[in-house]
């Protein structure tokens, strides 16, 4: 987490990898895209990674939002986020549909299979 602004607010940074990432609101996490030959196996992976209880997470903090969250490029200023590039197209985002909170933050990189490995951002409630 680090601060934004001077409002205390927080942005959660999921790491120095540029990797492909998304949310999957069903599971409260964030999906990172480390190895896999195709969408399919990397969305199994998910699966076998969450209910693994063997599973080592490390604990990352506690991450207080107001609500909905961006996805974004942490390369793009915030406020950059809805100008159009100057050769055409927009900086890519995504909404993550969360509740204000307190969120402890785990995170996990696993090799589902011999091809498939995922990187995997977890949000718990925190109260």
């Amino acid at each position: 987490m680090v601060p934004v602004g001077g409002s205390g607010a927080q942005a959660l940074v999921l790491g120095d990898l540029p990797s492909t990432s998304c949310y999957l609101p069903e599971h409260r996490v964030f999906l990172r895209w480390l190895a896999a030959d195709s969408e399919a196996p990397l969305r199994a992976a998910v699966e076998v990674v969450l209910a693994d209880p063997a599973t080592e997470w490390e604990e990352c903090g506690v991450w207080v939002t107001d609500g909905s969250a961006v996805l974004m490029d942490s390369a793009v200023p915030a406020v950059e986020l809805d100008v159009e590039y100057p050769g055409g197209g927009m900086p890519e985002q995504a909404p993550v549909p969360l509740p204000s909170g307190r969120w402890r933050v785990g995170a996990v990189q696993a090799w589902a299979d011999e091809h498939t490995r995922v990187g995997l951002v977890r949000l718990l409630p925190a109260d």
